[in-house]
């Protein structure tokens, strides 16, 4: 590749703005729900199905974002991808009922999956190039991205801005940025003698084993978003506004621990990082099994997000290294991703109802324990037998 160092390290600070950028999306998208449920006049069990159709969209189209890319060139796929995905956030709050919500969150998930794959493939070739680890650093800046977008998001609501004017000027802003963020990043072209992937396939084995190690970060990360507030309240007693403080605790110390997890993975490497990680949110899910009061839970959820935080950036890295085609991998574990994400809240749900929410989070905590044996499946591996690969990833000298 004719890249410089210079190019490299400008493309470092592009993705990484993607990365914040993809982020804000989210983060703008979730502090209007209670308006677009309000607005739409939906039952909390409508909401919930509505709230499955982003997730079923991103495991639909993530498949294809590896032909995408093939097709058009990382910059441009990756560009035309994010900014359909900051576009998308205008379509929730202009349906009229139910059936076009799911709709419209079907197209902002499938939106969001397929700049999701081109982004930690941009990540990845951007990592190779540098020989160190910074996709725990742009996972951080995802978690940023959100917090900050979060928080005009918090206050357009305290102001009772319309949910319709808020996502459309914001989607406007987004929209601009990620023209503008993108152009930095590096234009990773397929050989020419290189096959393109399919538009539909099963995920390749070694991405379904790496696949396997963000499943059970995710399922710890998705079971602690969503119910960490109900746990607070109804089984330690905790106040609604302690239960409301408990998923911002956990969502910053996963954007702390994130913005710096590339400096314990160069020092331990991805295995031991991840193992590490495991038994830090193996001891968070441990006390929030035993706690009976509030000051006992909200560090354990904390100490969940800082132990899942690098997990998923390294399973990302890892699957980018397994393959010939870094993004049909990461499409691959995404995928398997994705769908812990999906099903951890209903799987929690109905553990509950059968049960305890206890006794959910005591499945929580063997999953959070399993990544400390399955950490062995990020062992660099890159192959070295394919000459596309060879020459669209050999390293700055």
């Amino acid at each position: 590749m004719g890249e410089t160092l210079k190019d490299v390290q400008r493309a470092r600070v592009s993705v990484a703005l993607v990365f914040a950028v993809h982020g804000a999306v989210t983060g703008t998208f979730v502090t209007r729900i209670p308006w677009i449920k309000d607005h739409l006049d939906l039952s909390p069990g409508q909401l919930g199905i509505a709230l499955v159709f982003p997730a079923v969209g991103a495991s639909v189209a993530m498949p294809l974002a590896s032909r995408i890319v093939h097709r058009l060139g990382a910059r441009t796929a990756l560009q035309g991808l994010l900014t359909l995905w900051c576009l998308s956030l205008a379509l929730p709050a202009l349906v009229p009922n139910l059936a076009t919500l799911c709709l419209a969150l079907f197209l902002y998930g499938a939106t969001a999956g397929m700049s999701d794959v081109a982004m930690n493939a941009q990540g990845v070739e951007v990592e190779e190039r540098l020989g160190r680890s910074i996709m725990s650093g742009l996972h951080g800046m995802w978690s940023l991205g959100g917090l900050v977008a979060s928080g005009f998001g918090v206050l357009a609501a305290h102001q009772k801005v319309d949910a319709r004017l808020q996502y459309a000027v914001t989607a406007a802003v987004l929209t601009v940025l990620a023209q503008i963020v993108s152009r930095g990043v590096l234009d990773v072209r397929p050989a020419a003698e290189e096959e393109a992937p399919p538009r539909f396939a099963l995920p390749p084995k070694e991405a379904l084993l790496i696949g396997l190690v963000g499943f059970c970060a995710v399922f710890a990360e998705g079971a602690s978003m969503d119910w960490s507030g109900v746990y607070l309240r109804d089984v330690t007693g905790a106040s609604d506004s302690t239960a409301a403080a408990c998923f911002t605790a956990f969502a910053a110390t996963m954007a702390a621990a994130r913005l710096a997890g590339d400096a314990v993975v160069r020092r331990l490497g991805p295995v031991r990082a991840v193992r590490l990680s495991g038994a830090v949110a193996t001891t968070g899910g441990l006390l929030v099994v035993f706690a009976d009061r509030p000051y006992v839970a909200v560090p354990g959820f904390a100490l969940i997000g800082i132990g899942i935080a690098v997990v998923v950036p390294l399973a990302f890295a890892a699957a980018g290294r397994a393959g010939t085609n870094p993004s049909q991998s990461i499409a691959g574990v995404a995928t398997v991703t994705y769908t812990s994400g999906l099903v951890a809240p209903a799987v929690v749900g109905g553990i509950a109802q059968a049960s305890s929410l206890t006794v959910s989070f005591v499945a929580v905590t063997v999953l959070a324990a399993a990544l400390i044996p399955a950490a062995t499946a990020l062992r660099h591996r890159r192959p070295t037998d394919t000459p596309a690969t060879t020459a669209s990833l050999e390293p700055i000298r």
